[in-house]
């Protein structure tokens, strides 16, 4: 039937059936925090391109990451700053490296709480490539070792969830099957699929210390006008092993979200990144928007594309207003 029999507007006139009908709800259980940890003690440097975000030291990280569990956010992505670098990311293989200090604290002192580690080697080399430099460019097959030492390190010390950020060809089977030779084979892998090289994560540079000191990421991450690919790289991580595969960024990439959610029966991430984020915070300290509807409304079409996993700097604001 057509107008006017049917009027669409009858479901929305009140507000309890408006929410009764409402087809995508956003909850604390959807979020995850992305956090930055630090050497030192007693140690908040705040990342002043993310407002309300700071590198933490491991104690002060304790303390935040208990906060916001209290609040009903329960899962946690952790990114590291280490003490020192070096060429080839191999700092971030050992079991006491910045990451899996906080991985050990966390785990002792927060019952209810769930660790992504991320794994690559931006944060960890001398040069901020993700991987290691062979001829000017970061080589393949040299860099699935120390990514592979990474996972491996991570389980041992007792993180939930392993999440390789690379975009290294490969690089998910060579994971899973180091992780099932060394007694690993619970252990997921939340594979960063189709990672593009974007004008999104300026920010992220900053807070993980992480940008290219030469070049940039266009050979390894993807082509931004690119769909099909998208599929591709998906389709190759999923028959590779990984157990949940993300889109990032989200927001421009909303159309790949939904793709994949069509297209492949596996849970899908999405990274709201920090550019995304960050332009939110600035437009809402000139007052130009109201940050809470904005918030909301983004995180609910992030969702509505196909997203069963958010994973946004926004979930400290969300965890106060859900």
């Amino acid at each position: 039937m057509s107008f006017p029999v049917t009027r669409l507007r009858r479901l929305r006139k009140n507000p309890i059936l408006r929410k009764m009908v409402t087809e995508t709800v956003i909850s604390r259980d959807d979020l995850v925090m992305p956090m930055f940890v630090c050497p030192g003690t007693k140690v908040k440097n705040p990342i002043h391109s993310m407002p309300g975000n700071s590198q933490l030291s491991v104690d002060y990280l304790v303390e935040e990451c208990k906060m916001l569990v209290d609040k009903g956010i329960k899962a946690f992505l952790l990114f590291g700053i280490p003490d020192h670098k070096d060429e080839t990311g191999e700092v971030a293989t050992h079991d006491d490296a910045i990451v899996q200090r906080a991985i050990k604290a966390l785990k002792k002192d927060i019952k209810d709480i769930f660790l992504i580690a991320d794994i690559c080697n931006c944060e960890y080399t001398t040069h901020g490539h993700c991987g290691t430099i062979v001829n000017g460019d970061v080589d393949n097959d040299l860099t699935l070792e120390t990514l592979s030492q990474q996972a491996l390190s991570f389980a041992r010390v007792g993180v939930d969830i392993v999440a390789p950020s690379d975009m290294m060809d490969g690089r998910v089977g060579h994971m899973r099957q180091t992780l099932d030779k060394n007694d690993f084979s619970y252990m997921p892998i939340l594979a960063y699929s189709a990672k593009y090289a974007s004008a999104f994560y300026g920010p992220f540079r900053d807070a993980a210390e992480s940008a290219p000191k030469f070049g940039d990421r266009a050979s390894y991450q993807m082509n931004s006008a690119n769909s099909d690919e998208a599929m591709r790289e998906i389709a190759l991580d999923i028959e590779e092993g990984a157990d949940i595969v993300m889109v990032k960024p989200a927001l421009s990439y909303l159309d790949i979200i939904r793709r994949a959610k069509d297209e492949f029966n596996i849970p899908i991430a999405a990274y709201n990144v920090s550019g995304e984020f960050s332009m939110v915070k600035a437009a809402a300290e000139k007052g130009w928007i109201d940050e809470k509807r904005i918030v909301r409304e983004i995180l609910t079409s992030i969702k509505r594309a196909g997203s069963d996993i958010i994973i946004t700097y926004h979930a400290r604001d969300m965890a106060n207003w859900l």
